[in-house]
């Protein structure tokens, strides 16, 4: 059987993806008067604001991943394979350009002209409003291979080329001409530059060799050496100081003094990987990175001796997480371990809410002193391979444990101060080989329990960071690497499973072994639901079982991944399982059915999935990907009929969300829609149904006066004066104005005359009209649409002071009997019979009809209580017993 999708999630958006190998674009926007960074990321770019750096708006998708953006006052082309494309308000495609037979590699935006190159040789100059090509050069790559392309200030229509060959080209675009080569400096180029000085234009080559030439007198005006390697990217400062700054591909940024001719300063680990591009502000001392490791960066020079220091940043994991979890119980914040070695949140509200807890080091007063000979790397500690936090005591000490891939010693992080914590938890005892693997907090936050691949399963206070205890008589727990350890709600128990094939149950406050479990596999991970205790486990034999840890039994066994399960999560009422694997497979697992309700396809096999506390958002992180990707809970948002899967069932792939805003209408089809499940109105007569009426409508119905009474004005509002459009005088010498007389309307009598009330309303003519039919429909139809004012003053005009009659009144106890016959608007039918009741039981008392009627509906109404009665009681029993019982 082959699916349709995923009837359960819906992908919304990606967090921590802001920028990726490709040079960013700077664009000044006159109206707003402020700058503007645009990075691609993947098949779409961003566009931030340099202020804050506050995400302006997102780009549409293009086919393919984008190689190279640039941007003019008006628009930015962005190139993704052979095609570039023109973008109008960051957003939207208004022109494409078509002629490249190669990957498009570098752009140029000249007045009216684009400049394209690729990496075939050809570069072709296209008309940016028509879209025509204006004028077409090739190149020979094994002569001169195209790598930097600029426009020299006040050089009319000329244009700079540079070549990993090492020469220099200066081109008319306009009449297709060769002015002038320079034959370069025996290296290949690699970035070109325009100086605030006129003619003066910096070259970057790949030995590392920083160029500073006169093109018009072709004459080298000084020369520097970056020993980092290649030069990536230079950029002048034009704010006063001359200052170039020149990157390199290992992350670091020199500072060049233009005056003195030598390094004033050096920015360090500035990015973890390659910077991308740099770019000065115009006239600010602000500078703008960007680099592979997703990070865009804003630097001041407000240091003495013209140094710079971070100003803002934003920036996500350089290298894909492998662990997410939720942090609280509100479901905003959402921690990521990567492979970078790093521990971020991110927020789903907004960006200025993520917070970056650093890397670990192995010793913080060694990590102060490594510019004494100690390496920046050496102290860095591996990747985070599992962790756990708690929310409860946060405040007070640290409340996030992680392990590191091959150490022994798990580390401590506060998420409060955004930083690495003081203690370093390990057994007192232990063996050379020895590696944390499994970690948990208690729900009170005290204490951690950590196990290793020796076997050990320990236990510390978080407060001290001392060691209380480990589990096992020999200080051994199990013969085995741990897997996966958990404590429940109340500290009673403690849970740990081994690659021996064991999941053994422990009291926590003595540490004795209680029960143990054979598994029929090897566990490969464990996660607890602490609220319904139900303990589910990953199998190396790529199948799920679900332990009650109550009845220490199997209760539920899953099978139909096809690869390793990565990661698990349970939904905030212990109702489903959502499994990851390597079969890039997303599924859902019913647990009170037990089956398999919903399953989808992803393009990237997912590693880590987590479900925030409160069930709206789904998030997942995939293999090769930098982002975390949140999907919505589409049954919070309206009724999801949700299915067991058969065993044959193929699942259809789903798109990762990106980060657009924009949302695709889907048409449904004739078919869906002839699918869908339409409720009833009722679902059987021997049951009762409530209105979707809001409690406004009815709940209130007797406290009308007290509640009217309660909100009378104080006085009566006093209409102002009409004036007119020209004020009338009186005519004399001195101008005075006449007083407003009154108008025909006022002096009529306001009295309105018998006729008016004899008629009778819509209502009373509806509920005459049904008595005959016997259908009452169209009249509880009416007083459905009344507020209860209305609803108030309809029930009055029932009786004969009102202007209504005795067989209104019989009318109306019929359409009540007729309510509480059928079974449909429950608490309408008691709620309009308490009301009339109140405005016409004395005149019913009266008359033996009525009385009958009122006679026959009290019997009805005792009956139903008495129906609903005894269903309430049966149910309360039934709960009380599975609430205290021990099954």
């Amino acid at each position: 059987m082959t699916g349709g999708g995923s009837s359960l999630f819906s992908g919304f958006r990606v967090l921590g993806l802001y920028s990726n190998h490709v040079p960013h674009a700077l664009r000044y926007h006159r109206k707003h008067r402020e700058f503007y960074v645009v990075t691609a990321v993947g098949k779409s770019f961003h566009t931030f604001n340099v202020n804050r750096l506050g995400i302006v708006s997102v780009s549409n998708s293009l086919p393919d991943d984008i190689t190279c953006v640039a941007a003019d006052r008006m628009l930015v082309f962005a190139a993704a394979g052979r095609e570039v494309s023109a973008f109008a308000r960051n957003k939207e495609v208004v022109m494409r350009y078509h002629g490249h037979r190669q990957e498009v590699r570098l752009l140029l935006p000249l007045g009216d002209q684009l400049i394209s190159a690729d990496s075939g040789g050809d570069v072709i100059v296209w008309d940016v409003q028509g879209g025509d090509i204006y004028l077409q050069l090739h190149f020979d790559p094994a002569t001169f291979d195209l790598s930097a392309m600029m426009h020299p200030s006040t050089y009319l229509n000329k244009v700079l080329l540079g070549s990993s060959q090492g020469a220099l080209q200066l081109w008319n675009i306009k009449t297709s001409k060769l002015l002038f080569t320079f034959p370069g400096w025996s290296a290949g180029v690699t970035a070109l530059q325009q100086s605030p000085a006129v003619d003066v234009v910096g070259v970057g080559t790949a030995t590392g060799r920083i160029i500073i030439h006169n093109i018009r007198l072709d004459e080298t005006l000084m020369t520097f050496t970056q020993e980092w390697g290649p030069i990536s990217s230079l950029a002048f400062r034009t704010d006063g100081p001359p200052v170039l700054a020149s990157c390199s591909p290992q992350g670091h940024i020199a500072f060049w003094d233009l005056e003195r001719r030598q390094l004033i300063g050096q920015q360090t680990h500035a990015h973890s990987t390659a910077v991308a591009a740099a770019t000065f502000l115009h006239g600010e001392p602000l500078l703008v990175t960007n680099g592979a490791d997703n990070s865009i960066k804003v630097w001041i020079f407000d240091q003495e001796g013209g140094g710079a220091r971070l100003l803002r940043s934003r920036q996500g994991h350089s290298a894909p997480p492998t662990t997410i979890r939720h942090h609280g119980n509100d479901g905003k914040d959402i921690l990521s371990a990567g492979q970078d070695g790093t521990l971020q949140s991110f927020s789903t509200v907004h960006e200025r809410f993520n917070k970056n807890l650093g890397h670990g080091s192995i010793n913080k007063k060694k990590e102060k002193k490594k510019k004494k000979g100690l390496s920046y790397e050496e102290l860095r500690l591996p990747a985070i391979t599992a962790f756990s936090s708690a929310a409860v005591r946060q405040s007070d000490w640290d409340g996030i444990v992680a392990c590191h891939r091959g150490r022994r010693a798990t580390t401590t992080w506060n998420y409060q101060r955004c930083t690495m914590g003081a203690h370093h938890l390990q057994p007192p005892a232990y063996r050379r080989d020895t590696v944390a693997t499994a970690v948990d907090i208690t729900s009170c936050g005290n204490f951690a329990v950590i196990g290793s691949s020796c076997g050990r399963v320990d236990v510390y206070n978080l407060q001290s960071g001392l060691h209380r205890g480990c589990y096992g008589d020999d200080e051994q727990a199990h013969a085995g690497v741990v897997r996966g350890v958990a404590t429940d709600t109340l500290n009673q128990l403690t849970l740990s499973t081994a690659s021996d094939w064991l999941l053994k149950f422990w009291r926590f406050k003595t540490r004795k072994q209680e029960v143990e479990l054979k598994l029929p596999a090897a566990p490969a991970s464990m996660m607890l639901h602490r609220d319904s205790g139900m303990l589910a486990l990953a199998l190396d034999d790529f199948t799920l079982l679900v332990v009650d840890t109550e009845t220490r039994r199997v209760v539920r066994k899953f099978a139909g991944h096809h690869g390793n399960i990565n990661d698990m999560a349970f939904s905030p009422d212990g109702r489903w399982l959502v499994t990851v694997a390597m079969d890039c497979t997303i599924r859902t697992w019913d647990l009170p059915s037990g089956s398999l309700v919903d399953c989808f396809l992803v393009a990237m096999a997912p590693v880590g999935v987590s479900l925030s506390p409160t069930g709206d958002f789904l998030a997942t992180a995939h293999v090769d990907s930098l982002g975390i990707y949140l999907w919505t809970n589409k049954s919070l948002c309206g009724p999801v009929g949700l299915r067991p899967l058969p065993a044959d069932y193929q699942p259809a792939a789903e798109t990762l969300p990106g980060a657009t805003a924009e949302e695709l209408e889907q048409e449904v089809t004739s078919e869906e829609a002839d699918d869908a499940y339409q409720s009833a109105e009722q679902l059987g007569a021997e049951l009762v149904t409530l209105s979707l009426l809001p409690e406004s409508r009815w709940k209130s119905l007797l406290q009308l006066d007290a509640i009217k009474r309660r909100n009378k004005p104080v006085a009566p509002p006093a209409a102002p004066a009409a004036a007119p459009f020209f004020l009338p005088t009186v005519a004399g010498l001195t101008p005075r104005f006449t007083s407003p007389t009154a108008t025909e309307q006022e002096t009529q009598s306001k009295l309105l005359s018998w006729g008016s009330f004899s008629q009778r309303s819509e209502f009373s003519a509806a509920l005459l009209a049904a008595l005959n039919s016997q259908s009452f429909d169209a009249p509880l139809r009416l007083l459905k649409d009344c507020g209860p004012s209305a609803l108030s003053v309809e029930l009055t005009c029932l009786s004969a002071d009102g202007g209504g009659a005795n067989d209104l009144l019989l009318a109306f106890i019929q359409m009540i009997d007729s309510m509480l016959a059928s079974g449909r608007d429950f608490d309408l039918a008691h709620a309009y019979l308490a009301l009339f009741l109140k405005l016409h039981l004395r005149s019913l008392a009266q008359d033996a009809v009525a009385m009958d009627a009122l006679t026959r509906l009290s019997s009805r109404l005792e009956a139903g209580w008495a129906e609903l009665r005894a269903s309430f009681d049966q149910s309360l029993c039934l709960l009380s017993y599975t609430k205290s019982a021990l099954l």
